[in-house]
């Protein structure tokens, strides 16, 4: 029996850049996995549309899709959004089964590719002691999701750096520029801002604007392509059959 399909489901945004780097995330674990079939899908904005590619893989024949939720938090559209469209396309082909894996966050693999964000944005290991980081996501209603990322700043302050304190782009307190302009305020030599976000769009676009009118020392880039994030979603993947594994020699 040939590997389950990795589909992977990403928001989708009106900015040309989120698609194109969802499909270089895509190519980038194809070259770490050579042999296993990557489908991107988009919720909205994007083609194709998530029910779409379900329809065409169970035409092909395919027998089992990993479906896995380029989401960063388990917020609303990986506990809503995600398998209602997943239900709804499931529902036409009764043959096809789909799993949903975990989304990303928090792992270690997301923290190495933050700094590795930080370093080719110009930061030197050397300067952690001195450097306060802005972790900067998104934002989100969902009180489960804001407590990962303070979690995820308060667990990476123990890795040598002086600060590193959360911050949204929308729906949570504090802002990007209100979180370095902290920082400043409480004597910290150097400031580093840290997009927790995949792929570029209107909120990286206000990470980073703020980050710059702050005056931020170093603005890293978003996650992207990152090899560690492309290991990640192989993580997820393996542990989304080893899962079904489990279950079907229970």
């Amino acid at each position: 029996m040939s590997a389950p399909t990795l589909l992977l489901v990403a928001h989708g945004s009106r900015d040309p850049r989120h698609a194109a780097t969802v499909d270089a995330l895509c190519a980038r674990v194809r070259s770490l996995r050579p042999g296993l079939r990557v489908e991107p899908s988009f919720l909205e904005f994007n083609a194709p549309r998530v029910g779409q590619v379900v329809d065409r893989l169970a035409a092909e024949g395919a027998d089992e899709v990993i479906a896995l939720p380029l989401l960063l938090t388990r917020a609303f559209h990986a506990k809503a959004d995600i398998p209602a469209v997943l239900r709804e396309a499931t529902a036409r082909h009764p043959r096809l089964t789909v799993r949903q894996a975990d989304v990303l966050g928090p792992s270690p693999l997301l923290v190495e590719a933050l700094e590795h964000r930080l370093y080719e944005a110009g930061l030197h290991p050397g300067d952690r002691h001195r450097t306060g980081v802005v972790l900067a996501s998104a934002g989100s209603t969902d009180p489960e999701a804001i407590a990962v990322i303070a979690e995820i700043a308060r667990e990476w302050r123990h890795t040598g750096w002086c600060a590193v304190r959360p911050a949204f782009a929308s729906a949570s307190l504090p802002r990007t520029e209100d979180a370095v302009r902290a920082l400043r305020a409480e004597g910290v030599e150097r400031v580093a801002v840290a997009p927790y976000v995949i792929a570029p769009g209107r909120l990286p676009d206000r990470i980073a604007h703020g980050a710059e009118a702050a005056g931020a020392d170093t603005l890293a880039d978003v996650l992207g392509p990152a090899p560690e994030l492309a290991r990640l979603l192989l993580t997820r993947y393996d542990e989304a059959r080893a899962a079904r594994q489990v279950l079907l020699t229970a």
